[in-house]
């Protein structure tokens, strides 16, 4: 998504060929849907239940691919392609199995909640262990390491992670979305607000986008918190700072948020939650 959208923006023509159903398959469909929209605007191109039948050519010479759709074959051609289809972790025919090191199915190393491996006094932090393969983890994956071989004792059990998808304006995700709470049977409350009700957002003139907010059916306890809006990376910190302290979300509510900051529509997307699952609160 991201080099997709710089790409664009430094001229390029650009498709983007989805296998799925939606873009950003891990998103709740109306993030998707969202993302999506703001794509088109800037002139990109997106194929979704794309089924590459056959790819020729080199990159940054000349490429072409046979498409299948629903609305049937089409050939693209282009100067270069990016595929995008996971990592295989460098970890085989190092020698690991002589250590006594073990490997998943995928050829990641075998980990217990400390980062051990199953080799005494060995251990793996980063995208060779199977963590999100996130910057951010892996510097708390040696955290957890550091401690463990101090005997402060540190686990990655229940780690809440963020993360950001830098394209423009950005999207990140805390904790639960709708459609894993759905797919759990969690019953959930959802606060929703559009970009264009935050006056910072209006002041910068990027309106594009919303915040979400998931909260317990029966409690104020936050289980999750997307947004996608200008400094969004930015604003989920706020929130996993809250959830990470067990705050209610009447805490964000009723704090006083400098104005004018992105940060501050969590004021205003917190006035609409509703008091239980039938009623709103006074406005």
């Amino acid at each position: 998504m991201e080099f997709a959208q710089a790409f664009r923006r430094f001229g390029s023509k650009v498709t983007v060929l989805e296998y799925g159903g939606q873009l950003l398959g891990r998103e709740d469909p109306d993030v998707a849907a969202a993302v999506r929209t703001i794509f088109e605007e800037d002139g990109i191109e997106v194929v979704l239940g794309a089924d590459t039948q056959f790819a020729e050519g080199r990159s940054g010479d000349r490429v072409c691919l046979r498409v299948k759709t629903q609305a049937g074959e089409r050939t693209i051609e282009g100067s270069d392609i990016l595929v995008a289809a996971g990592r295989t972790p460098n970890t085989r025919d190092i020698g690991l199995e002589q250590a006594g090191i073990e490997l998943d199915a995928r050829g990641f190393i075998k980990v217990d909640d400390r980062l051990q491996t199953s080799a005494p006094g060995v251990w793996a932090m980063g995208e060779c262990d199977g963590s999100s393969q996130f910057t951010h983890v892996a510097f708390d994956d040696f955290r957890v390491v550091r401690d463990n071989l101090a005997g402060k004792g540190r686990s990655t059990q229940d780690r809440l992670v963020p993360y950001c998808i830098f394209i423009d304006p950005e999207l990140a995700r805390v904790g639960l979305d709708e459609t894993t709470a759905e797919r759990q049977q969690i019953e959930v409350r959802v606060a929703r607000l559009p970009m264009s009700n935050v006056l910072r957002a209006r002041a910068l003139g990027e309106t594009r986008g919303f915040m979400k907010m998931l909260l317990d059916a029966s409690s104020d306890r936050i289980l999750g918190f997307t947004m996608l809006g200008v400094d969004a990376g930015e604003v989920v910190a706020v929130v996993q700072t809250a959830m990470l302290g067990g705050l209610p979300y009447t805490i964000l509510r009723d704090a006083i948020l400098t104005h004018p900051t992105m940060a501050e529509g969590l004021n205003v997307l917190l006035a609409t939650v509703p008091l239980d699952s039938g009623t709103r609160p006074d406005t």
